[in-house]
């Protein structure tokens, strides 16, 4: 199969939309996170070079090496996420009546929580990189990386959706219950500091 990520954007989309399995929400967070990832280089691309900042410049080559690195591996996961549901797809095929069945779900459904779990670190890297811009980047690209906060926010609800749905099916309940644990710390802290990033930047553009 082509990857994903060297689909144009119609073709994407139609893949998406079409009646298949992958790509899913999954792989659609995935892109979600790496757009939003993109819009934070934008940022540190347009801002790099100008005088008023130039105390920054040490910060945005790192930022653009990390967020580089992030979008990268974010796209990566469009196709590790597919690549993942395969297995897992086969598994519910194989009749209930054979002993292998329950200990092969049992590993297919955790490697497909891998995936997710590991966008949803990328997701936090992310956030973190759009503080940095929204303290240290041009004032006329602080509209984008509002957008991209609200995106990475939106790609890591998403990707720990696509967590919770398989960690639900699993029957160690230690293993579950620690992915989800991780999980929910990385949402109660990065999801409310994205919509800060947001929020902030609106504030300051609001004519009221």
């Amino acid at each position: 199969m082509e990857s994903l990520k060297d689909f144009s954007v119609e073709e994407f989309t139609a893949e998406l939309a079409a009646k298949t399995s992958v790509p899913g929400g999954g792989g659609a967070a995935a892109l979600c996170g790496a757009l939003g990832t993109a819009l934070c280089s934008m940022s540190a691309n347009f801002t790099t070079g100008k005088k008023k900042y130039a105390a920054f410049e040490a910060d945005y080559e790192r930022i653009l090496q990390e967020t580089d690195r992030v979008r990268f591996e974010l796209l990566a996961c469009m196709d590790e996420d597919a690549e993942a549901f395969l297995p897992l797809s086969r598994a519910y095929g194989i009749p209930k009546d054979d002993p292998t069945r329950e200990e092969v779900l049992e590993k297919a459904t955790l490697d497909a929580c891998r995936v997710p779990e590991k966008m949803v670190h990328l997701c936090c890297e992310s956030v973190e990189l759009l503080e940095e811009m929204e303290q240290k980047g041009s004032v006329l690209l602080q509209s984008d990386v509002a957008c991209a906060a609200l995106m990475t926010a939106a790609a890591l609800q998403s990707a720990a959706l696509n967590v919770f749905v398989n960690t639900k099916t699993l029957k160690d309940q230690t293993t579950a219950e620690d992915i989800e644990t991780r999980v929910d710390g990385a949402l109660s802290v990065y999801v409310p500091r994205a919509k800060a990033v947001a929020d902030r930047i609106e504030k300051k553009m609001r004519t009221k």
